[in-house]
């Protein structure tokens, strides 16, 4: 990994887009992931396509986060502006480099004395269990999820497309954890990948809601990022043409409905935000 440490001028970048149905900031402590997901749609973002070193091969550490956190947040409370944040968008809280770094944790800590109105953490890492001290706390002062990407529950499926992420066991236990200690969670099936019909069962009693989407829907461009990413040649490659359908989220929401209420589950950009 090509690791370096950075100054940023902001933390906080207005929600545009896919993110702009509630949300109002997107903070994304790191630039670049380590996790490498071949479907990743930062892959085909200006700030990889650029870059000229390979996404998953580099990482900034945005050393000043939490202090641009503090200075923005203050700046948006005395102009009485909401602060709905998505954290994160563009890369995963919990890299690998969170342990060391611990630039997520002290933005954490920042926000329980700054807090926003609403917190959603979106990751892939079980490294969140470490952080459910101050998770319990900032429940207190403000709305918060935990959204825990769980894009399948097969294990084969998860290394043809991310082998470099956690494993689905691990992700399901930290999201347990997380869940069993009074947090609000859910789980993120972003994007569905094939999965077995026994996946609702391993979600039962863990999620409070579950959020569905696709590499056709979700990808920020109605699926062509997906598509020059040579997301369906994958999928046809491997036998599974059948699971990269237009129509997949309908078929999906209508699956996880036979097996929770429907009002916690979501679909796509115009249920991204919880209501």
């Amino acid at each position: 990994m090509n690791i370096n440490e950075t100054l940023v001028k902001k933390i906080l970048t207005e929600a545009k887009g896919y993110l702009d149905v509630g949300f109002t900031h997107s903070l994304n402590p790191y630039s670049g992931c380590a996790f490498s997901c071949w479907y990743c749609y930062v892959r085909e973002m200006p700030i990889q396509r650029f870059k000229g070193i390979p996404w998953g091969e580099w990482l900034d550490i945005k050393t000043n986060a939490a202090e641009n956190y503090r200075n923005e947040i203050i700046k948006l409370r005395k102009n009485n502006k909401p602060v709905n944040i998505f954290m994160s968008s563009a890369t995963d809280p919990y890299q690998p480099m969170e342990r060391k770094a611990g630039i997520t944790r002290a933005i954490l800590e920042e926000m329980l004395e700054n807090p926003p109105d609403f917190l959603q953490i979106q990751t892939r890492s079980p490294l969140i269990t470490r952080d459910i001290d101050l998770l319990l706390k900032l429940k207190d002062k403000c709305n918060s999820l935990v959204s825990m990407t769980i894009e399948t529950d097969r294990e084969d499926v998860k290394q043809i497309f991310a082998p470099y992420a956690p494993g689905i066991k691990s992700r399901l236990k930290a999201v347990k954890e997380v869940h069993d200690a009074g947090i609000s969670t859910q789980a993120s099936i972003s994007p569905v990948l094939p999965f077995t019909p026994d996946f609702p069962k391993v979600l039962e009693g863990i999620v409070d809601h579950i959020w569905i989407d696709t590499l056709s829907i979700g990808d920020g461009s109605m699926g062509k990022r997906s598509a020059r990413l040579g997301m369906p040649a994958v999928f046809e490659e491997h036998g599974l043409s059948d699971w990269y359908q237009k129509d997949l989220h309908v078929r999906v929401e209508k699956f996880f409905k036979k097996y929770f209420p429907s009002a916690i589950i979501r679909v796509s950009k115009d249920e991204a935000f919880p209501k």
